[in-house]
């Protein structure tokens, strides 16, 4: 690799870092791991080519163009969470990977995750997770944490808001909606 080449993919890396908090080689990496995938069985899950998840990996492309493909990545990342902490199984995570691979990128729907309780009301995670969607819809990651740190100053609250709903782990928000209900 070219000077010239280098130079390109740690921009984009960089660009990757600001967009999705990390690089995408490191993130896929870990739930390749997490989940026990390989490449190929992540790219079909993503609805992404094996080329394209190489290229993304790599650092030769920055961006995932498709938002379904994004809001898969985020549903992906929780669902590594839960199984790292014993709460989803592993057969339990095959399934519900097969039901974020149908997805149009909406919310992912299953006997252990409902978007509504019985009452109809939206659960917890589901409202998280709109927010989330909102926030990451109008701006990267590194941009929210860069008004969050502007904010942090005279307006603490907001700011934790930001970097938690805005750049934060699916599970650190719900817990942050928990803490703030009355």
């Amino acid at each position: 690799m070219d000077a010239a080449q280098q130079e390109a993919t740690a921009r984009a890396r960089e660009l990757q870092r600001n967009w999705y908090g990390e690089p995408l080689g490191a993130l896929f990496r870990r739930l390749i791991d997490d989940l026990g995938l390989n490449q190929a069985r992540l790219a079909g899950v993503l609805g992404l080519s094996a080329p394209m998840l190489s290229q993304l990996m790599s650092g030769q492309r920055a961006k995932i163009g498709n938002p379904a493909v994004v809001q898969r990545v985020q549903l992906l990342q929780d669902l590594a969470g839960q199984v790292a902490d014993g709460s989803v199984s592993a057969v339990e995570a095959t399934e519900r990977m097969d039901e974020i691979k149908k997805s149009q990128g909406g919310s992912v729907l299953s006997n252990t995750t409902q978007s509504t309780t019985s009452s109809g009301a939206p659960t917890v995670k589901r409202v998280v997770r709109e927010i989330q969607s909102l926030l990451r819809s109008v701006a990267a990651a590194g941009d929210i944490i860069e008004a969050a740190d502007t904010l942090a100053p005279t307006h603490p609250e907001l700011a934790e808001f930001l970097r938690v709903y805005g750049a934060g782990r699916t599970s650190d928000a719900v817990a942050h909606y928990q803490s703030h209900q009355s």
